[in-house]
């Protein structure tokens, strides 16, 4: 059951698949590699974003599926007390049952990615202090991108490439009218919950669809009774047939990011001190949240989203911690920082290669010795409100310059966004558990010793030395008491409030954020000049990386940047410690076998009578005697991918993928061919769910379903 040492690593670019054409087909795509570098073609073009998850088309009108997590948010966003769509699952009974999904979301199509490296340092020289060669980057950017947004509909970006060694412009059809269509209940879109995540065998339905809206002339436009949905260019087929062990796989999308080059300083920071700190905090967050909104409360309900999300990330980052010590993380940096330096010293003409390496790990070191302070600021700071009082006086401060000198997230070009998030509060936010969340921020604050304490914040808020609960609640309770922040048409009128009106305004969450200011101002400061420095000698480093790589026969990829991806790999069980075999498929009996009837192992009565009955119709797998539920891959795969197309040799869907085992999730940082593994849904399981279970025919008739 190990894992064959050609376990493929790597998320290339788009453009980098050229160099490993030959390696896809020995693996089995029967595609023209050369066609995947065309992001307009098939089927390429039918692989979206959402902004923090991929999804697909796979109709031509404009319907999307993604994992049920990753359109979560839309169905909590809609749910209450008297309609918890979380719990019951969402079915639009036709076109007009459609909801809108939560506000500020998005689907974003590619459309063109242009090399503009040039372009980006072309006012940058080497005399710059890191503040000026921060500004001058980020004023390059801003150039580009408007000169792209100025065709109407699109959003644009330029993204770093190897530490700031490469920058592209991507182009993006920017889809704002999107609706909530389908997606099962919890009990098959999270069956097995945060008991589960991360692990093998998993047995959860985590798909969903939305359905993508434009205007009457097919122009990206906002919400209307009037828009039509999206015809897209490319649309996958939806395979029936499926997939059986060692068949080649592929997944395009969007994953989130990585740290493969991170340095061994930063390494060991991250792993020693992060990581552990945060996940401490994270869990009293968790803990906190369950323990003041009770289970099917409507403050509950608000606050499922966060909760799924630091319950996967908790687990995650613990995951993250025993796979770097299983694997001896720090110590294969060491030997990787060495082997590069014996590469640089067997040349002179790459001493400036060890110079700028050199220079990096100083100042690393120094970053990293203001961490701690910032970290326990940014929790102390954390209320809803007063965020949103800091960004309604910093639009104000920002509006007082032109537009293209203003920060990003402050240009007029991000005002819907704006708007969107300052509606969306009300849906996420309860005033008890915000409260109770404060509360204990400001312990782990008070209590994080001398040296992370800042005056400026402790003199507002009047904290005395030590931490006691009595006067801190007494000390924070008159905000939620006083704020009008909580109204969220107050809040949007106040987008178009000057600094004057909101220095005037009588609510104690936005006078705390003006007190704050200056000191936020300077925190940034000191952020922008440190990526300035690194910006000077990143691009080294990997250029260093890449020359080193390339000499050992090596295609050298860039870490994930959410900017779309190819990986390729097989159906593939595996051994990821002693005495455990990890099979590659999971079946419907293994629901039965969890069940218990309380959630997270709660599944619907109709699915188990079905299951127990045998009724799989056209979706079984021989090989198995049932339908496939979820299956392994040895894909390389992280956050962000979370929805992404798996695809076979024809470029058919044959799955979502939505998660990696608990022993995989170091990848992040280190490529481990034994332990990593991706899981994805089996689109047979999401049929016969939306065939026998939820009644979804409509759905599966508009979409193109092969067989065999």
């Amino acid at each position: 059951m190990s894992a064959p040492a050609m376990a493929v690593e790597g998320m290339y670019t788009p453009d980098q698949l050229p160099e490993i054409a030959d390696d896809l087909r020995e693996a089995g795509l029967e595609l023209d590699p050369n066609t995947l570098t065309d992001l307009t073609a098939f089927p390429m073009g039918a692989v979206v974003s959402l902004g923090g998850c991929t999804a697909s088309f796979v109709s031509p009108e404009g319907l999307v599926v993604s994992n049920h997590h990753c359109v979560r948010g839309s169905i909590q966003y809609n749910s209450t007390e008297e309609n918890n769509y979380l719990a019951d699952g969402f079915l639009a009974a036709d076109r007009e049952g459609e909801v809108p999904a939560a506000p500020g979301s998005r689907i974003y199509v590619t459309t063109e990615l242009t090399d503009v490296t040039e372009r980006v340092y072309a006012a940058v020289n080497e005399d710059m202090t890191g503040t000026e060669r921060y500004d001058a980057i980020d004023a390059a950017r801003k150039t580009i991108v408007a000169e792209c947004e100025a065709e109407a509909g699109y959003r644009c970006s330029v993204r770093s490439f190897f530490g700031g060694l490469q920058y592209k412009l991507i182009k993006q059809m920017e889809i704002r009218d999107v609706r909530l269509v389908y997606a099962p209940g919890d009990n098959i879109g999270k069956y097995g919950g945060d008991i589960d995540n991360w692990m093998w065998p998993r047995h959860t339905g985590d798909f969903g669809f939305y359905r993508a809206y434009v205007g009457p002339d097919g122009q990206p436009a906002d919400y209307s009774e009037e828009n039509v949905p999206y015809e897209p260019e490319h649309v996958l087929e939806v395979s029936s047939a499926g997939l059986d062990d060692g068949d080649f796989v592929m997944v395009a999308g969007y994953p989130g990011s990585t740290s493969r080059y991170v340095r061994l300083i930063d390494t060991a920071h991250t792993f020693d001190w992060y990581y552990p700190t945060w996940m401490e905090v994270s869990q009293a967050t968790v803990d906190t949240i369950m323990d003041v909104a009770p289970e099917g409360s409507d403050a509950r309900i608000r606050y499922e989203s966060r909760l799924a999300g630091l319950n996967n990330y908790i687990k995650n980052r613990g995951g993250q911690i025993e796979g770097a010590r299983r694997v001896g993380l720090v110590e294969l940096r060491r030997e990787r920082e060495a082997a590069l330096d014996a590469w640089i010293a067997e040349d002179p003409s790459r001493a400036h290669f060890g110079e700028a390496i050199a220079a990096l790990d100083a100042l690393s070191a120094e970053s990293n010795a203001n961490d701690e302070r910032d970290f326990w600021y940014n929790y102390a700071t954390s209320p809803t409100h007063l965020g949103t009082a800091y960004r309604l006086y910093r639009l104000a401060n920002e509006r007082e310059l032109p537009d293209a000198e203003r920060r990003s997230g402050y240009q007029d070009r991000d005002m819907n966004f704006f708007t969107q998030s300052m509606q969306r509060i009300d849906r996420r936010y309860d005033a008890t558990v915000d409260m109770a969340i404060w509360q204990r921020m400001l312990e782990f604050y008070m209590n994080a010793g001398e040296e992370n304490r800042v005056a400026v914040l402790d003199e507002a808020l009047g904290l005395g030395d030590t931490y006691n609960a009595d006067d801190v609640a007494a000390i924070i309770a008159p905000y939620y008491e006083g704020t009008t922040l909580g109204d969220a048409e107050t809040r949007i009128a106040l987008m178009d409030a000057s600094v004057e009106d909101l220095e005037a305004l009588d609510d104690p969450f936005m006078q705390l954020a003006i007190a704050l200011y200056e000191f936020e101002m300077e925190m940034e400061a000191r952020g922008n000049e440190t990526a300035g420095r690194m910006n000077a000698l990143r691009p080294a480093y990997m250029e260093a990386i890449i020359a080193w790589q390339r000499s050992q026969g090596e295609v050298t990829y860039p870490d994930a940047n959410s900017t779309l991806r190819v990986t390729y790999g097989s159906v593939l069980g595996g051994s990821p410690r002693d005495g455990m075999a990890y099979l590659p498929f999971t079946t419907l009996e293994g629901i039965l076998e969890k069940d218990s009837g309380i959630a997270p192992f709660d599944a619907p009565p109709e699915q188990l009578e079905l299951i127990e009955n045998g009724t799989y119709g056209p979706y079984e797998l021989e090989s198995l005697g049932s339908v496939p539920v979820n299956y392994l891959t040895d894909l390389d795969s992280t956050g962000g991918n979370s929805g992404s197309a798996t695809l076979n040799a024809q470029g058919q869907l044959v799955g979502l993928l939505f998660d990696g085992t608990i022993e995989s999730v170091n990848s992040d940082w280190h490529f481990d061919p034994r332990t990593t593994r991706s899981i994805h849904v089996d689109t047979r399981y999401m049929l016969w769910v939306m065939d026998y279970v939820s009644g979804a025919d409509y759905l599966i008739e508009e979409m193109n379903v092969v067989g065999e």
